[in-house]
């Protein structure tokens, strides 16, 4: 998910949740209707970085900053953009210009008014340089400057079309903060932002234990998608740091905490069994959880190796048994609940042991050595995947030990290495792996971009597209599919860029990730953001 920088490795392998999803429930009973007060307590099962989401890329911050930051406008599953803040939006013909009313009714919670000011405040903060913005910056790459008509209008300007700035302005990224505020010290946001949502955090975030909300009461200005309108349900909100499964997991079941994300697949039919809770699934658009492979450097610059290593392990088995069920397997470069989802690259994204021993042939790698691997010219097909155990979930460190073990199988080796932060950091900018593994949910097909776009790949620093993809017709298909706004323009160019992504073996797709929410029946009415994240605005609790 989850964006870089100095924190970038933290962000990337601790990310969760993006747009279009698809929401199951399974509950207990009817709810009633809605009642006003109490305290909801939600577990979450990884650490924030930075509260501020101008800076960070993490969903956990996203997560974080949601309750108290509204953004311009707000986006359904399908696609649809609705107001928010904003009540009206147009694009100009050559769509470098986007002009907004604003609401007029709108404070901060520290007194501030809302108004054209606070939105050319709150993009001139993402993009400049002092931010070290670690996505929100990336989604409005060609931002020229605001202009403030009036109090009540904005016009937005950019430099080339971005036909995703809507859906990316729905984001928690992009959300709105007190102006004031922006001048302080980026540190200072990290731990505390001031914005205009349904909920205030005095104390705002603290690292290990998470964050503690208070109903911002004057609120009446909800999101155009909101099931309610007026002031949250909950009188309050907290939401805790508990990284290990099973304590939080037993933390739901006794009734310690109102709900928990990441319930163990495991433990899923547990809780879907149990009249008392109730569990919630959200499939994230977006990258999946993926394995890239280098294509500038080592044994993946063969186009040949890199679909062998596709080929002869059997992805969909692993995932499946190891999951049970409760994540699909990827068969593509985005999450099929990503619009613009080409289904047809699905058939390159098969199980074949025997193509995949004949291509590893044909690339030369014919002999053996003493332990089963396959070698050239006297040196092991060896494939190395810095791995961050202490970063890792959703039993990714099992999983990344169940594809070692099928790839030797073919004869490849697999060393997945731990290294420290600040060494794969280093390694991860310099392109010294053959593999990396992360999962990048988003809102948008635009997704690819940002994944496999030449312009994202580590040059000394960390880069997004870790495939090091440098193919001019994907740049090109990426970057006239930000320049329409119609939609079945961009399907084509889209699933023109999926189709050469996979050709080019240029992503080894793993799982699509599905949030699974575990609650209390006495829980009601969790939403969803578009990025598989939960919202609490709509929600409450049975007394």
């Amino acid at each position: 998910m989850r964006f870089f920088g100095a924190v970038a490795a933290v962000a990337l392998l601790v990310l969760s949740a993006c747009s279009g999803t698809d929401t199951g429930t399974t509950t207990a009973g009817a709810a009633g209707a809605p009642v006003s007060g109490g305290t909801l307590t939600f577990a979450v099962n990884t650490d924030g970085s930075c509260l501020d989401p101008h800076q960070s890329p993490a969903d956990v911050d996203g997560l974080f900053s949601r309750p108290i930051l509204d953004s311009l406008v707000s986006l359904s599953a399908d696609g649809t953009i609705h107001p928010w803040l904003a009540t009206e939006w147009s694009v100009s013909p050559d769509q470098l210009t986007y002009s907004f009313t604003l609401r007029g009714d709108v404070p901060f919670s520290n007194g501030e008014k809302f108004d054209g000011t606070a939105v050319k405040a709150n993009l001139d903060h993402i993009v400049a340089p002092a931010t070290k913005s670690q996505l929100a910056a990336g989604t409005i790459a060609t931002y020229s400057g605001t202009t403030v008509v009036d109090a009540t209008h904005v016009q937005v300007h950019f430099t080339s079309p971005n036909s995703a700035f809507l859906p990316s302005l729905a984001s928690a990224y992009l959300g709105i903060e007190a102006p004031s505020t922006l001048t302080k010290a980026p540190a200072d946001l990290c731990t505390h932002v001031v914005g205009t949502g349904p909920f205030t955090s005095a104390d705002g975030y603290t690292k290990g234990k998470g964050i503690d909300y208070v109903r911002n009461d004057a609120y009446t200005w909800g999101p155009g998608k909101a099931k309610h309108t007026g002031a949250a349900y909950l009188s309050s909100l907290s939401i805790k740091v508990v990284p290990e499964d099973a304590s939080r997991f037993g933390a739901l079941t006794s009734g310690q905490i109102d709900s928990i994300a990441s319930v163990p697949p495991v433990d899923v039919a547990q809780l879907k069994n149990n009249p008392s809770f109730q569990v919630q699934a959200a499939a994230a658009p977006g990258g999946n959880y993926n394995y890239y492979p280098n294509t500038a450097r080592g044994v993946f610059t063969d186009v040949t190796v890199r679909k062998a290593f596709r080929e002869g392990i059997d992805w969909q088995t692993i995932v499946e048994k190891l999951y049970f069920g409760q994540f699909q397997p990827a068969k593509g470069p985005l999450s099929p609940a990503t619009v613009g989802y080409d289904k047809s690259v699905e058939s390159s994204y098969t199980y074949d042991v025997d193509d995949a021993n004949k291509l590893l042939d044909a690339a030369g790698w014919t002999s053996r050595d003493g332990d089963g691997y396959r070698t050239k010219n006297g040196a092991r097909l060896t494939v190395t995947h810095p791995f961050l155990k202490a970063y890792a979930r959703e039993q990714r460190d099992t999983l990344a030990d169940q594809i070692q073990a099928a790839a030797k199988q073919i004869g490849i080796f697999v060393d997945n290495t731990n290294p420290d932060l600040s060494t794969y950091l280093a390694d991860i900018g310099n392109g010294k792996y053959d593999l990396a593994d992360f999962s990048w949910q988003r809102s948008s097909p635009d997704a690819l971009r940002t994944l496999f776009g030449s312009a994202n790949a580590p040059k000394g620093g960390f880069g997004t597209n870790l495939s090091n993809t440098s193919d001019p017709a994907i740049d090109k298909a990426l970057t006239d599919a930000l320049a329409t706004t119609d939609l079945t323009k961009q399907a084509t160019l889209y699933g023109d860029a999926q189709q050469r992504i996979t050709d080019a073996a240029a992503v080894f797709p793993v799982y699509v990730f599905n949030y699974l929410l575990g609650s209390s029946t006495k829980v009601q009415d969790v939403q969803f953001e578009p990025q598989a994240f939960p919202t609490f605005y709509d929600a409450w609790k049975r007394q």
